[in-house]
């Protein structure tokens, strides 16, 4: 309830705490905020505002996400009262198989093109125009195009995770002509173009045009065939081909982006919804089942019990995950049993107040044969290297109570460009497992499993919320947090978003090399001042994070008041993100 929020003196705070009656966005990098609520003023709606920010995302933080990378979408249709998602992530090309890895690459996916997989993004974002928008692929690219064409000012984020993806990507000169311009890092300030990507934008644009006359589903469609099967596709299998990829057009031509229904779940009388079990969506609502029972305000905010039982009943939750989710076209995920009441008070018998798992946890009893302790995946194994925190978050709002949340990921450092096209096709497939076995293996048309889910809260009557974050790993954890730091704790939004976090490195990480650090639990300095010896006398391997680490994710989240119509957004200080409301 609005009024139960505790109060939180300005001052504290690292953003204004923003409030809007008309429109709002939220997102990774101001100017993709910015551009949302011009096509919100334009009269265009949330999903035309969502997938404008989306791209604009593609551009502006294209050291975090890819146009030609992943979005996990979410959409809330306020006239019908549903949640829908679109399923982010393009599947393996038809020649990707464990055998191919295995008799080629000792089990390993190499770095590179053989890391690719189809392409979602494009058909994501206009699907979502089609189906639930109304605006033109022009209408809502031409500011992403003037960012490519034109340029945008380096940033320091934008300057540090270049340097740091720099003697990765050096490897592929086509990605180090566009990062490196002339053998250099850019400078902070300096602008930063990328013509090739723009090209290719407006090629889509064009054709769209072209078609135009026949109405504006035939220029979208015009737009998707340019992509997966004109030029950008020919240009993307070419070099795959050269280079000894395995992606063909076929394989893109053959994609479309799906509309599937959410997973759910109630945490008290709040509905909660994800993506599906080709992320771990999923795996977020079975933490919150099993906290569900828990007095946690009682314990105390990030409080050792507290911190403790969080991050125990995550543990629990990832090793659910590990075992049963894959892709539910290829793999029987029983998404009911998992979500069910009965089955999280079983998960909740194994979670020990006084002791931590000092490792991954054995997973539940859903039926299916035990599939025995967790092992190392050929595909690479245990690593002290810790996973790569791409990825951005978006979040819209419309006057008529419509949501778009998306979660765009895959950056262009990420491999190498197709030559001329300014875009890197997805390298999701360095989520890759290649054990059979392994409930998200390799296999041809198989989504790989990945972490990047949006997320959105409803109480009836009272308020909706929609809430994501990068951070691979910690974006599932960092949302639970803030979700706990309003529902639980009374927090308005830029508070709870402003608070320290912890996360655990207990689980294999989704992507290459699937790290594992059985015990681990990274706490930013507020928490490890107050809690951190009590933590590590539970049995956890407590490392010290600094305050407001940028690792620890970056949530972007809105809350709006149902009942006063009122409107609340917060965006992350940890890294370069900012709401934008009117």
């Amino acid at each position: 309830m609005a009024s139960e929020f505790a109060n939180t003196p300005p001052e504290t705070l690292t953003r204004p705490e923003l409030m809007a009656t008309r429109h709002v966005a939220t997102s990774g990098h101001y100017w993709s905020s910015l551009t949302a609520i011009q096509i919100l003023e334009a009269g265009g709606n949330a999903i035309d505002a969502g997938v404008a920010a989306g791209i604009a995302t593609n551009v502006l933080e294209s050291q975090f996400t890819g146009f030609s990378g992943v979005a996990p979408t979410l959409i809330y249709l306020a006239e019908e009262d549903r949640v829908v998602t679109i399923s982010g992530v393009g599947p393996w090309p038809k020649a990707a198989t464990c055998d191919y890895f295995h008799q080629h690459h000792g089990g390993a996916v190499p770095k590179g093109l053989l890391n690719t997989v189809v392409p979602a993004a494009p058909g994501i974002w206009l699907l979502a125009l089609e189906k639930f928008g109304t605006m033109s692929l022009g209408d809502v690219t031409s500011e992403a195009i003037r960012f490519a064409r034109d340029g945008f000012p380096v940033y320091p984020m934008f300057r540090d995770r270049i340097a740091g993806y720099r003697a990765s990507f050096e490897q592929w000169p086509t990605t180090a002509e566009i990062f490196l311009p002339g053998g250099n890092l850019p400078e902070i300030g300096e602008l930063f173009i990328q013509s090739d990507l723009a090209r290719s934008l407006q090629y889509m644009v064009d054709e769209e045009t072209a078609q135009a006359h026949k109405g504006r589903e035939a220029g979208l469609a015009a737009a998707r065939a340019a992509f997966y099967e004109g030029d950008i596709a020919a240009a993307m299998t070419r070099h795959q081909a050269e280079e000894g990829g395995l992606m063909t057009m076929a394989d893109m031509a053959a994609f479309q982006a799906e509309i599937e229904e959410p997973s759910q779940t109630r945490f008290g009388d709040i509905d909660i919804y994800g993506c599906g079990p080709w992320c771990q969506g999923p795996m977020i609502l079975q933490a919150l089942n099993i906290l569900d029972a828990f007095d946690l305000k009682a314990m105390g905010h990030n409080s050792t019990a507290y911190v403790h039982t969080v991050t125990e009943a995550l543990k629990l939750a990832a090793a659910d995950r590990e075992f049963y989710y894959g892709d539910p076209k290829f793999v029987d995920v029983p998404m009911e049993k998992l979500l069910s009441a009965d089955y999280a008070a079983q998960r909740r018998d194994s979670l020990r107040p006084g002791e931590a798992w000092p490792e991954l946890p054995p997973p539940g009893d859903i039926g299916i044969p035990a599939p025995g302790p967790w092992m190392p995946d050929p595909s690479i194994g245990l690593s002290d290297k810790m996973p790569n925190y791409e990825t951005s978050h978006l979040d819209v709002m419309d006057r008529h109570g419509n949501i778009f949340a998306a979660t765009p990921s895959d950056p262009l450092t990420s491999g190498p460009v197709t030559p001329g096209t300014g875009l890197t096709p997805s390298q999701w497939g360095s989520r890759a497992h290649t054990n059979p076995k392994h409930a998200a293996a390799v296999g041809p048309g198989r989504r790989p499993r990945m972490s990047a889910n949006p997320m959105l809260a409803k109480r009836e009557g009272d308020f909706i919320m929609p809430f994501g974050s990068p951070g691979s790993e910690v974006l599932g954890q960092a949302q639970l947090q803030v979700f706990l730091n309003v529902n639980v704790f009374g927090m308005r939004p830029q508070a709870a978003v402003d608070a320290p976090r912890f996360a655990s490195y207990s689980w294999p990480a989704s992507a290459l090399p699937h790290t594992y650090h059985p015990g681990q639990l990274n706490v930013e300095a507020e928490i490890f001042n107050g809690a951190g010896e009590a933590l590590s006398a539970l049995g956890h391997k407590v490392e010290r994070w600094p305050s407001k680490q940028w690792s620890a994710g970056s949530v972007a989240m809105i809350r709006k008041d149902l009942r006063t119509g009122i409107m609340q957004a917060a965006a992350d200080p940890r890294r370069t993100a900012y709401a934008v409301g009117w």
